[in-house]
Order: structure tokens, then C-alpha cells, then sequence
């Protein structure tokens, strides 16, 4: 414990040392930030405020928006902030944090999201006992499962990293804190620590892409004997979700399954699963739901109208 508190904030190095390039990324990725929190906010307040959110699909969705918007608001604000310019510095304990809080609401969104693939496996495996299968109670704890799922996940991930010594070095070649960038700095051999992540956090994230392929395999397999119609607004929602699913999964699997080391490119990588996919969430799940953009419209159009009749 002494040898911990020996270094008492950490460097990251962010994404480039070129003054023109961080002006760059910060006026892209303040924009992307600012989009994401706009995108999940409207998906969200809309769901909530309308029928939509006793609809088990959109009951979920509604739980993934803020999950993006809590997953992304705990490392986007502060590598916004070090893109200014200036020395990148941040404390031991919001490293800490910031270890938990991503891999916390980063699993449980990956669990919200196998949730929503059995939810379509329901709707459209076993239409007549849908709404019997996904009552209220069911998707509470299909929910509670989530962010306990979430939990397990990042308590053994911030206890492995709470107990890493740090005493030398303290640069972060990263713009976030997590653990494989920070037992490059640790003063101690992390070969078992390192494998013991990979065996929590790759293989939760390999399970877990395979577990969704498979579940819309079997989906799409039984579309067979569906009318046209029924084939087209089945593969129109399973779309978006598999589209979710290779953003978020295909990145984060190259991160983490693989042996306990770090490259250049991780840094860009870990752009995907922490801001563009987020962002892209609202998108790809409203263009092409029409329930989502009427719902969304009666919602806004209400808000406009009433604060117009009270003026």
C-alpha cells in the first residue's frame, strides 16, 4: 500500500502530441460528444414519455440510451477537456474511477444488449406468447441481471488494479484510464494480472458477441416462413441491433482478447467502442423505426404546443 501511494496522479499522453491535431480532435470530438448526449437524451425523454415505454423493446432501448450516455460521460468530458492543451494529469483516485465506471457501465450495456436480442428472439421466435414471456416484471429483472452482470464484472477488474503498486513511471499512453495501460507503469511483474483480465474482460466480450450471433442466426433462420412483410420489419429491427453489435463488439474484442500487452493503435480502437458508437446508437436505432419517429414527433410537437398555449 505504501508503494501505491507513492504516485499520486498519473500522465496520459492522449492521442497525438501535434498542437493541430488535438485543436482538430477537440472541435470533432466535442461535436460527437455533444451529438451523443443530444441523440441518447431525445431517445430517452421520448420512450419515457410515451406509450412506447411499456413496450418491452423500446423499455430496453430506453436503458441502453443512458447506459450510453453514463458509459461515454466517464471518460468523453475529461479527454475533451485535455485536448485544450496543457500537462494531461489526473489523480489517483479518478483513475480508479475511471476504471470501474467504464468497465461498469460498458458490461452492463453488453448485457443490456443480449437482453434486447432475447427480447426480438421472443417477439419473433414465439409471437403468441410474447407479451406472457416479456411482462413488466420480467424485463425488471432481465434489467437487475444487467447491471448486476455489470457489477461482477468491474469489481474483480478495479480490486486487480486497486492492488497494482505504483512507484516509478507515470505516463499512461492512453487517453482514458484502464488496466492494460496501467500495468505498463506498474512497478511489479502483472503477467498473471494481465492474463487474469483477459480472462475477464475477453472472454466476457467473446461470449458475449457469440451468444448475440447465434441468437440472430436462429432469428433470421426462422424468418423462413414469414410473409414478405413480416421478413422486412423483422430484418429491419434485428438490422439495427447486429449494426450495434459490430461497432461496439468488433473493437473491444481486439482490445482485450488477446495476450496482456498494448499497441499505438488501441488508442483508435477505443475510439469506436467509447464515442462513435454511442453515437451512432440514436441513429441507427430511430432512421428506420417508424414507431420511434412518430413517437418522437407527438412527444416534441406536445411540448412546442403546450409551452406556445402557455405564452
Amino acid at each position: 500500500m505504501e508503494s501505491q501511494r507513492n504516485t499520486s496522479e498519473f500522465v496520459l499522453l492522449g492521442l497525438s502530441y501535434d498542437q493541430n491535431v488535438q485543436i482538430f480532435c477537440f472541435v470533432l470530438f466535442l461535436f460527437c460528444y455533444v451529438a451523443l448526449l443530444a441523440g441518447n437524451l431525445l431517445i430517452l425523454v421520448s420512450i419515457r414519455c410515451s406509450p412506447l415505454f411499456h413496450q418491452p423493446m423500446y423499455y430496453f432501448l430506453s436503458h441502453l440510451s443512458c447506459m450510453d450516455i453514463c458509459y461515454t460521460s466517464s471518460v468523453t468530458p475529461k479527454f475533451i477537456a485535455d485536448l485544450r492543451g496543457g500537462t494531461k494529469t489526473i489523480s489517483y483516485g479518478n483513475c480508479m474511477f475511471q476504471v470501474f465506471a467504464m468497465h461498469f457501465f460498458g458490461s452492463t450495456e453488453v448485457f443490456v444488449l443480449i437482453v434486447m436480442a432475447f427480447d426480438r428472439y421472443v417477439a419473433i421466435c414465439k409471437p403468441l406468447h410474447y407479451l406472457l414471456i416479456m411482462n413488466r416484471t420480467r424485463c425488471n429483472l432481465l434489467v437487475l441481471a444487467a447491471w448486476a452482470g455489470g457489477a461482477l464484472h468491474s469489481l474483480p477488474q478495479l480490486s486487480m488494479t486497486i492492488q497494482l503498486p505504483f512507484c516509478g513511471p507515470n505516463e499512461i499512453d492512453h487517453y482514458f484510464c484502464d488496466i492494460l495501460p496501467l500495468l505498463k507503469v506498474a512497478c511489479t511483474d502483472t503477467y498473471i494480472t494481465g492474463v487474469l483480465v483477459v480472462a475477464n474482460s475477453g472472454l466476457v466480450a467473446l461470449v458475449t458477441f457469440v451468444v448475440l450471433f447465434v441468437s440472430y442466426v436462429i432469428i433470421l433462420f426462422s424468418l423462413r416462413h414469414r410473409s414478405a412483410e413480416g421478413r422486412h420489419k423483422a430484418l429491419s429491427t434485428c438490422g439495427s441491433h447486429i449494426t450495434v453489435v459490430i461497432l461496439f463488439f468488433g473493437p473491444s474484442i481486439f482490445a482485450y482478447l488477446r495476450p496482456p500487452t498494448t499497441f499505438p493503435q488501441d488508442k483508435i480502437f477505443a475510439l469506436f467502442y467509447t464515442i462513435i458508437a454511442p453515437m451512432f446508437n440514436p441513429l441507427i436505432y430511430t432512421l428506420r423505426n417508424t414507431e420511434m419517429k412518430s413517437a418522437m414527433r407527438k412527444v416534441w410537437c406536445q411540448t412546442l404546443f403546450s409551452k406556445e398555449a402557455h405564452n
